[in-house]
């Protein structure tokens, strides 16, 4: 029996590319057995997508060839079958989706294989129910949050019933709860032997695998088990991974303390030894929060309908009241669809108040005469999915766009050079790339440069880091850092409760278009019950550091950052080392 994915010395170019430059897969050579269930990961713009994409031959090699199933892609007359045993949730669900109701969308790639009416429909109800997303089956799919496009994509994937399922990224977009949906559907469709492979950014979803693939810079770099991997760190370093953040706090916190030096790899089991605090019980510590400055944002009993008056009306922000204060990063979280993208869109006017009031920096929202222009210069947007925004062919005039018309050509190209440097894309080699040919983590970096260059006053980001390697990440995270410290607000909404700890000192939760509380970050992320009922997931952090509050260690209970936990580790050791 053949293997179910065959690649012998795959080479593959991007239409246009020189041949000076190296190919964007490179002598790829590896095969999948049926039933395996392999993660993909490496840096943006390794190859991933396009490695990907050739396993169902949206793309085909340049030279070398891929088989499924013992068919060679390159044939033609192979395509309907590979494209039959093999299903792709692509990375940007808009991609895919191709009907004007979320049912009818599901049901298209069943009709194409000429199913039973009966069956599509039994097999539509299954996948929308599995995907969570069966009562919304009536709702236009160019309304839904990002999160829930994810869904549907993978719902008309599933009702294909394939023997493959490949998912690009398909959760990077998802709430805590709904990752972890996703990430148990993929365990599911491997019991029942069916083959998945699932590229990731997230390390804590590679573990979970049986085999994980490295990329790095169109090269496999690493073929084994995630154990093998993760053990590898000059291997992560080298390809712009790390290790997850269980495995790094499990090592880090051994080191710190002799107590803890026998705690197993596996992470729940890990929390259930932890041990009782030995020293003498301490007065809890609280990490100092900074009395915050004047109103940045005010926010009463805003509201807002989308299709209002209409069959398809649905009322996404009920009665949102609050206040975000300037020099105190604020952050937005929540689950899949619950407001946090409509509510960051009226922020800078590409929404208007229906009903409430609204106030953005010295702007007013209810003054007739609002000049909102001048709105979107003090507050720059990077949307959730930028690249379905750009417009411009390459790069540098992408990003160039905005400040040139704001500012004139004087000066333009050192803006647009400072602002793509500043987001990690080296200027020489990115000005006059095609931006289809961008990972999708590089759409965001560019993204993120076109609204730097603009030199906002207020930056606001809806889900920044999806996408991002874990390098990038914290790249990111170190620019965020230094443009607070020059002055800019930041504003930002995740699914990455990391993000949310590492940038922001308050924050605000929602559920269902509703603002459940706003305050300090650590204190709501400390609140079980409030994450609990947002359908979100406590940081890893949090849970280690309340854990071991809970044993009597004198852990602050504002520690939300692994610096944060490490810093009090390391004072506890000294004090029991004193004593």
């Amino acid at each position: 029996m053949p293997p179910l994915i065959k690649f012998e010395n795959v080479i593959y170019r991007h239409p246009g590319s020189p041949e000076t430059e190296p190919p964007a897969l490179n002598h790829i050579s590896f095969s999948i057995e049926p039933g395996e269930w392999v993660a993909i990961v490496g840096a943006n713009g390794s190859g991933k997508t396009t490695l990907a994409r050739h396993c169902n031959a949206l793309l085909l090699p340049t030279r070398g060839q891929v088989f499924i199933n013992g068919q060679a892609t390159t044939d033609a007359a192979n395509l309907v079958e590979i494209r039959r045993r093999v299903g792709m949730v692509f990375q940007n669900p808009e991609d895919q989706i191709v009907a004007s109701v979320i049912e009818e969308d599901t049901a298209f790639g069943p009709e194409n294989l000429c199913i039973e009416p009966a069956e599509i429909r039994a097999r539509v109800a299954d996948a929308l129910t599995t995907v969570k997303m069966a009562n919304q089956k009536y709702r236009p799919p160019h309304l839904l949050s990002a999160g829930q496009k994810q869904r549907v994509a993978l719902a008309g994937v599933l009702a294909m019933r394939p023997e493959c399922v490949i998912f690009d990224e398909s959760t990077a977009m998802l709430d805590p709860r709904g990752r972890q949906d996703v990430l148990n559907e993929m365990h599911d469709l491997h019991e029942q032997g069916i083959t998945v492979l699932f590229i990731t950014h997230f390390m804590e979803e590679a573990a979970r695998a049986d085999r994980v693939l490295v990329m790095n810079q169109g090269n496999i770099a690493f073929d084994g088990s995630p154990k093998s991997l993760f053990e590898n760190l000059q291997l992560l370093k080298d390809c712009g991974l790390e290790q997850p953040m269980t495995h790094l706090l499990l090592h880090e916190i051994r080191m710190l303390h002799p107590l803890f030096a026998d705690l197993p790899n596996d992470f729940e089991k890990a929390m259930r030894l932890l041990p009782q605090y030995p020293g003498p019980k301490k007065q809890m510590e609280a990490f100092k929060v900074p009395s915050d400055s004047e109103p940045l944002i005010t926010i009463e009993n805003l509201n807002h309908t989308y299709l209002p008056g209409t069959p398809l009306e649905h009322q996404a922000l009920f009665d949102i009241s609050l206040q975000v204060n300037s020099g105190a990063a604020h952050g937005f979280a929540g689950a899949t669809g619950s407001g946090k993208s409509t509510l960051l869109q009226h922020l800078n006017g590409l929404y208007r108040p229906q009903t409430g009031v609204m106030r953005i920096g010295p702007y007013d929202f209810s003054d007739p005469n609002l000049d909102i222009k001048a709105v979107r210069r003090f507050a720059g947007l990077v949307f959730q999915n930028p690249e379905i925004y750009f417009f411009e062919q390459f790069v540098g005039d992408e990003i160039a766009f905005g400040p040139r018309m704001l500012y004139g050509k004087e000066g333009l190209r050192e803006r647009v050079q400072q602002a793509m440097e500043t987001v990690g894309l080296n200027f020489e080699k990115f000005k006059d790339r095609v931006t289809y040919t961008l990972s999708g983590g590089e759409k965001r970096k560019v993204a993120l440069a076109a609204t730097l260059a603009l030199q906002p006053r207020l930056l606001i980001l809806d889900e920044p880091t999806a996408g991002l390697d874990p390098a990038s990440r914290r790249n990111l995270h170190g620019i965020l850092k230094d443009s607070q410290r020059q002055g800019i607000d930041l504003i930002l909404s995740s699914h990455s409760m990391g993000d949310i700890t590492e940038l922001t000192r308050n924050m605000t939760i929602m559920a269902n278009g509703r603002a459940l509380r706003t305050g300090n970050t650590a204190d709501l992320f400390n609140d079980a019950a409030l994450i609990e009922t947002a359908a979100l997931g406590q940081p890893t952090v949090v849970r280690l550091a309340g854990k071991l509050r809970e044993l009597g260690w004198p852990v602050p209970v504002r520690t939300v950052t692994v610096e944060q936990l490490f810093t009090a580790l390391r004072k506890i050791r000294g004090g029991i080392n004193h004593e």
